[in-house]
């Protein structure tokens, strides 16, 4: 918000709407923004997900190995858990009007942009 007095706050109080348009970016800065962000958002083919590696080779120690695959388990199961309340009709809340299911938390995806998917590595 403009300064009480100012010269951006007179043209606030007399014209709301031009004062507004002011505050947004061009369609250039919007495209570049929208377009940096699909692009950071993507999942690649050979992304590796939460629970999951990408070599079987990463440590020769049994007990964390064994760990690693009960996690992988649990992560599992709450995928399968997430799809079960998604299926559940007593909540109301899991797709909204769209009935567009939750899948955000779901620790696995496909390629592209999915809006689920944990990856092991953060690119944003």
């Amino acid at each position: 918000m403009p300064e009480v007095g100012s010269k951006e706050y007179k043209e606030l109080e007399s014209c709301p709407e031009k004062a507004f348009l002011r505050t947004i970016n061009s369609q250039l800065q919007c495209l570049l923004g929208m377009s940096l962000i699909e692009i950071l958002s993507r999942h690649a083919s050979d992304e590796v997900y939460l629970g999951k590696r990408g070599s079987l080779e990463w440590t020769c120690d049994r007990d964390a190995l064994e760990a690693f695959d009960d996690f992988g388990q649990e992560v599992n199961e709450v995928e399968e858990r997430i799809m079960e309340r998604n299926r559940n009709i007593k909540f109301k809340n899991r797709t909204g009007q769209a009935n567009v299911p939750y899948t955000l938390l779901l620790p696995s995806s496909n390629e592209g942009i999915t809006g689920k998917g944990i990856p092991n590595s953060i690119s944003i």
